[in-house]
């Protein structure tokens, strides 16, 4: 059975988060934003920890989570319309205690950590205590793993030492923790060459040579850090997971994420496209409204028409998750990722371009989203690299045709039907 419903008791939950978000969270953002992944002083603390409070209490804290660890263990489905209200507001992951990248590592802690590990790293970062950082991309190689060079390497104690340079760790200079993606075995196959290492902060060695920042922001001011390893060491104890797992590891992190990701995306782009309809109501021309010009009218439609698409194959592609795993809607999740950054980047520069002069100034949200639209296309792996993975995986399907003509060739079509229905002769 075909269902596009929701359960009421999850809407109520739902309808509770939309107000909550609009009323008590959204103002944050203009007051504090850019605070939301710092260190916070007893008055914002004295805002903040209530609002977390109140999340609790509806039982909305974490809800990625397991019971067992203080979430509500929903499924993907859910989750997208749970992130489809928080995506409005940059303060609300942190206030709903799923923010990225904690989020991601909270789940690979909780799959893939020993109980220590979960006692030390897990549990402060599920209470909203601490950040952490997800350390893998490089310099030279961005995020493709079979070029990674830094290495971590097991010295007569025991221990590991960690070597080499990383680049864009976002939030690393808030993190209390690093998860370190590092090469172990360079003569292993490309995916079992690396290992998942937990890493404090503090440790001798780890050194944040500068924070980048994206684009809008001045030099020298960032939250993505180039991080410097410098002879790094921590226990056996460090590693997440299996030796040489790290590939495995960094998938079951980011598929679930993407998903979260395209529904925050569905809220600003319906941002956009909620104060692209309101100024074509209110916006007069010498001969009329802008909504009565049929090229603004186009733009309406085709934003309208990309929103839902977008929408919809994300719910389709969070339900198949619940339904089965990310490894099994590989290809959907992908689709997500490069529909995401063509989305937001065709409904942004509709919803700016109709504001005129102010939707270029910076007094409207519309400037600072434009700004974030390069990003869509590199965030979690560039869109080349998904539409790469989503042909390959649909041509599995597919096979070469068996003659010198495509399948469909007509004239060998016709021919065999006649064949079948004993006609002769062209009559």
């Amino acid at each position: 059975m075909w269902d596009f419903s929701t359960e009421p008791e999850f809407q109520k939950k739902l309808d509770w988060m939309d107000v909550f978000i609009r009323e008590e969270v959204e103002p944050l953002d203009l007051v504090f934003g850019g605070h939301a992944y710092r260190d916070m002083d007893d008055r914002l603390r004295g805002i903040v920890e209530p609002l977390k409070r109140q999340v609790r209490d509806q039982g909305l804290w974490a809800c990625h989570l397991g019971p067992e660890l203080g979430g509500q263990g929903y499924g993907q489905l859910k989750l997208a319309l749970m992130n489809e209200l928080i995506g409005r507001s940059g303060w609300a992951p942190v206030i709903f205690g799923c923010q990225a990248p904690d989020t991601g590592n909270a789940e690979i802690i909780a799959m893939y950590g020993t109980a220590e590990q979960k006692e030390r790293y897990l549990q402060p970062l599920l209470n909203g205590e601490c950040f952490s950082a997800y350390s893998m991309t490089e310099p030279h190689a961005g995020a493709d793993p079979r070029l990674f060079r830094c290495r971590a390497v097991r010295d007569a104690s025991g221990d590991w030492v960690i070597s080499g340079e990383k680049y864009f760790t976002s939030n690393a200079s808030s993190a209390t923790f690093l998860i370190v993606m590092a090469v172990t075995d360079p003569e292993a196959h490309p995916y079992k060459r690396m290992s998942m290492f937990l890493v404090p902060s503090d440790t001798p060695g780890v050194e944040i040579l500068r924070n980048i920042g994206t684009i809008g922001e001045r030099p020298g001011h960032g939250a993505h850090a180039h991080i410097r390893y410098d002879d790094v060491r921590v226990p056996p104890e460090a590693l997440l997971g299996e030796e040489g797992g790290a590939f495995a590891v960094s998938q079951a992190r980011l598929g679930g994420g993407r998903i979260h990701h395209s529904m925050r995306t569905v809220a600003a782009v319906k941002k956009a496209f909620d104060m692209m309809c309101e100024r074509v109501l209110s916006r007069e021309t010498h001969d009329g409204l802008l909504a009565d010009k049929q090229m603004v009218q186009a733009a309406i439609a085709d934003s309208y028409i990309q929103i839902q698409q977008f929408r919809l194959m994300i719910l389709h592609t969070a339900w198949l998750i619940d339904q089965s795993s990310t490894r099994e809607a590989r290809t959907q999740i992908a689709a997500c990722k490069v529909a995401a950054a063509r989305v937001f980047h065709d409904v942004v520069y509709r919803a700016m371009h109709i504001h005129g002069a102010l939707g270029v100034s910076n007094e409207t949200p519309l400037a600072r989203l434009w700004q974030s639209a390069p990003l869509m296309g590199i965030m979690d792996g560039p869109t080349e690299v998904h539409l790469a993975s989503i042909s390959r995986r649909v041509l599995r399907g597919y096979s070469p045709a068996e003659g010198p003509w495509p399948t469909e060739f007509l004239p060998d079509r016709i021919a065999a039907a006649r064949a079948k229905y004993g006609l002769s002769g062209s009559g």
